[in-house]
């Protein structure tokens, strides 16, 4: 058993003074393969301590069904740290941000028209104690105070950001005592005054979040929490990437210097991020407004890239740390190969309209409906109308959109319209007889933080052509988490290749490579447009050549020795059907 507590301004480790040098390492974003891997490069770092979130939606992907395995075997991760000798702290709060899918909410919440969230509101708070239920007793025995690694807990995530509802938040204190938890329990805010005051209650520690203004960032707290531990819950040392943005970058001087001022300050320190990792599947998050969707790498240049490679910036926070605590010689794992495998011809291919059977289910509605509302998370959704005819040119409306859809008439491609970017408009003439409208919508992250976090997917409200409804629709949903099921022919002229652009359509492309040796490698992405790429039945995430983002990391253990199976969902185009796995990682 161990205790750790505060007296004063300085924490205590079994009464002996510590200061908490932490680093943010998420396990569902890094293959567990890995995890040892990225966990001896913090130790190596100098870091006492590793923090993760828990993100509810991937522990329970379906109401009252729960994962703990695989890549959500949070247990065994922990247990990785303490064999290394590591502190943890987790951060279990119903929502987190972490630029991840809903802020980690299940997508099924949004099932419930009147659901309201994070705040007290019994429909809510009773989801959140069936996950409590599951979740927590997991955790007990890794508590310090059972003998294990876990120092501390948070009950929310900068609430104060989001809203005021003190109840809410001594309901999930509360909720996390009655099932064991006795460790030391906080909440972390912005250092503003409306955060703050948002954000606190009694009985638990307040930290902050900030990335540079050190000094005043603790003065700010010190103004609502007197004569505690000043600790940064989140430095930003890097950035996150959004669709159609520049890489951010952050120099490792200027962390270092900001590290510094820290610790002269006596202040305990979290790293948002040490390593970032990367959302794979359909897992990233994104900000809202102006809708911005969070790129599938989240490497986030902070001290070890998305591949686990040590950064200039891993030595210069290194140096740090040894100027103010004395380090060992350092000592890293022996590195990851990486290997550039070549290049692979994608042979097959198969148009998605022609798979909608094996991919997911239909059903007939007066207007368009949500996924949520199907039953669906993740993926994309194919709404299906007959409009009659002749009509002359009209506006087509989606009201709204969540949160990109194609258009087609008669299964041609008319064009694109994004939310929050109607401004490129589409005008539809139906010939006499009439014509099939599709609009194929793709759910491209909901909204992970901010006011406007309640995000249902797919088309809110209706479709109008001019001002008027169009009502009787088939809806096909696309959750694309079967491709296995997709039905290939050998083609030599595939859809998507050359030819009118007018006629393209979603489809589906298939390769394999022989591989003797597995490493770490990445598909370059050149020539294609976007979709979605999938290896050994994994779905690796997101492309689009709006960049930054180039390549897609494929971690060592998603390959085999021998054959390995490549699918790609390209929604418009290609120049050539074949991808390049190449050694280094291509972020602009």
């Amino acid at each position: 058993m161990s205790k750790f507590s505060y007296e004063g301004k300085q924490f205590l480790l079994n009464d002996k003074p510590i200061t908490i040098i932490s680093g943010a390492i998420h396990y569902f974003r890094v293959v567990p393969q890995y995890w040892r891997d990225r966990l001896l490069k913090l130790k190596a770092c100098g870091f006492n301590t590793v923090e993760t979130y828990v993100p509810w939606n991937l522990h329970e992907p379906q109401e009252g069904t729960f994962n703990f395995e695989g890549i959500a075997d949070l247990e065994q991760f922990i247990k990785i740290a303490e064999e290394l000798g590591l502190l943890v702290i987790v951060r279990p709060s119903p929502y987190i941000c972490a630029e991840w899918e809903f802020g980690g909410l299940p997508a099924w919440l949004l099932a419930d028209s009147d659901m309201v969230l994070r705040c007290f509101h019994k429909p809510y708070l009773e989801k959140v104690d069936a996950y409590y239920d599951v979740l927590l007793p997991k955790l007990k025995p890794l508590l310090c105070t059972n003998g294990g690694p876990i120092i501390a807990m948070q009950i929310e995530n900068e609430y104060g950001s989001y809203g005021n509802d003190t109840k809410y938040l001594e309901y999930i204190r509360d909720s996390m005592i009655a099932r064991g938890i006795d460790v030391l329990l906080f909440t972390s805010d912005g250092p503003e005054d409306f955060m703050l005051q948002g954000g606190m209650i009694d009985g638990v520690l307040e930290t902050v979040n900030f990335g540079s203004r050190t000094a005043e960032a603790f003065e700010a707290l010190n103004q609502y929490q007197q004569n505690k531990p000043d600790m940064c819950m989140e430095f930003w040392n890097g950035w996150f990437d959004h669709w159609g943005e520049e890489h951010h970058t952050r120099s490792s001087d200027e962390v270092a210097a900001e590290l510094d001022e820290m610790f002269k300050l006596g202040a305990s320190v979290n790293f948002y991020m040490f390593h970032g990792g990367t959302n794979f599947g359909f897992y990233n998050g994104a900000n809202n407004p102006k809708y911005a969707p969070t790129i599938t790498s989240y490497d986030y240049d902070v001290p070890l890239s998305e591949d686990g490679e040590p950064t200039a910036k891993f030595y210069a926070v290194r140096s740090v740390i040894e100027k103010h605590f004395g380090l060992e010689p350092l000592s890293l794992p022996e590195p990851i190969a990486k290997k550039a495998y070549g290049k692979v011809s994608l042979s097959e291919s198969a148009s998605l309209l022609s798979q909608l059977n094996e991919l997911g289910t239909s059903s007939s509605h007066a207007f368009p409906v949500t996924m949520e509302k199907l039953g669906q998370d993740y993926g994309f959704i194919l709404y299906k109308t007959d409009v009659s005819g002749p009509r002359n040119a009209a506006v087509l409306h989606l009201q709204d959109v969540h949160d990109r859809a194609i258009i087609y008439l008669n299964d041609e491609y008319i064009g694109v319209i994004e939310r929050d970017h109607q401004d490129n408009q589409i005008e539809l003439a139906i010939p006499e007889g009439g014509a099939k409208l599709s609009i194929l919508v793709e759910n491209m992250g909901r909204t992970n933080y901010g006011p406007l976090l309640r995000d249902c997917k797919g088309i809110t409200e209706g479709v109008r052509l001019g001002n008027q409804f169009l009502f009787g629709w088939e809806i096909h949903t696309l959750p694309l988490n079967n491709v296995e099921q997709v039905q290939f022919q050998q083609s030599l002229e595939q859809v998507n290749v050359c030819g009118d652009h007018n006629t393209k359509q979603p489809t589906f492309y298939k390769g394999s490579i022989e591989i003797d040796e597995t490493a770490d490698t990445f598909i370059h992405m050149e020539g294609w447009t976007k979709g979605v790429v999938y290896i050994n039945g994994f779905n690796l995430g997101r492309y689009w050549n709006r960049g930054p983002q180039k390549t897609l990391y494929i971690p060592a253990p998603l390959l085999n020795k021998g054959s390995n199976e490549i699918i790609i969902f390209e929604l418009h185009e290609t120049n050539n059907a074949s991808i390049k796995l190449v050694d280094k990682p291509e972020l602009q």
